[in-house]
């Protein structure tokens, strides 16, 4: 089937890399900051922040930083098993002869639970590469879908985009359908399947991801304990709180409270 050869997080200014025709092993970039170049069998490619960029096995490329830019991206090397069925992987990108590559909607999705997986593939945890593959195949899956459908429609990503900001200035509190279709000038529940559509999540999934980055700051760089934190986001009951975060995350919130410089 498949099998995920490496995971990295590049960052900086000064990135280059090249692989000849010759390779068995596929590319997943998810740029997460920024822009950088890729010259995939001779064509220019510019991938930039909110980009899916899947690079089939048997192609020539380099990559290199844009000069005096910084920037991010999710690297992940793929390798299909040469003796299993071909039609097991009938996704979009393995069958086109050349790159794919678009504007993602599940993007926030499937980077936040990459950033999530990234500490437990650093550390080695066990197990830690079927929980990377599984999330790796959950987002080719997503993307596939979009790519099939052609993308979404502009106004579609529009409304989306305004439903994501609504929710992220109010994350707090609860967030009904109703409200976010008032929000955007559509029914509750067409707002509701639109979001879902166009970011691969359902709004109250996305607000608890939106809660779960504001907590993992929160537990590495305040001075307020677990309790108090599940407070201030909404959730009354901090055992709740907890189990959300450790589904979310993968740790529970003690791991963070463990890289801060005082103690609480």
């Amino acid at each position: 089937m498949l099998s995920i050869v490496n995971l990295q997080r590049i960052q900086g200014m000064s990135w280059y890399e090249e692989s000849d025709a010759l390779s068995n092993v596929s590319r997943f970039v998810i740029v997460s900051y920024g822009k950088c170049l890729y010259w995939i069998n001779g064509e220019k490619v510019l991938a930039e922040k909110g980009d899916f960029l899947f690079i089939p096995e048997g192609s020539a490329f380099y990559g290199k930083s844009v000069p005096t830019v910084f920037h991010e991206q999710y690297v992940m090397d793929l390798r299909v098993d040469p003796l299993a069925d071909a039609g097991e992987l009938r996704l979009p990108m393995f069958g086109r002869p050349g790159y794919s590559k678009s504007k993602a909607g599940c993007y926030e999705l499937v980077l936040e639970r990459l950033r999530a997986l990234w500490n437990e593939w650093q550390e080695k945890l066990p197990f830690s590469s079927l929980r990377v593959l599984s999330a790796v195949l959950d987002a080719l899956v997503l993307w596939g879908r979009e790519l099939e459908r052609g993308g979404p429609a502009d106004v579609s990503v529009q409304h989306a985009e305004r439903m994501k900001a609504y929710i992220q200035e109010h994350y707090r509190t609860k967030i009904t359908k109703e409200q976010l279709g008032d929000f955007i000038g559509r029914s509750p529940n067409h707002a509701a399947s639109l979001f879902r559509r166009i970011t691969g999540q359902t709004i109250s999934e996305f607000a608890h991801n939106v809660r779960m980055r504001t907590a993992v700051y929160m537990l590495k760089e305040s001075l307020l304990t677990v309790a108090e934190i599940a407070d201030y986001l909404g959730y009354s009951d901090t055992s709740y709180f907890q189990r959300v975060f450790k589904r979310t995350t993968g740790v529970s919130p003690s791991y963070y409270l463990k890289e801060r410089s005082f103690t609480v």
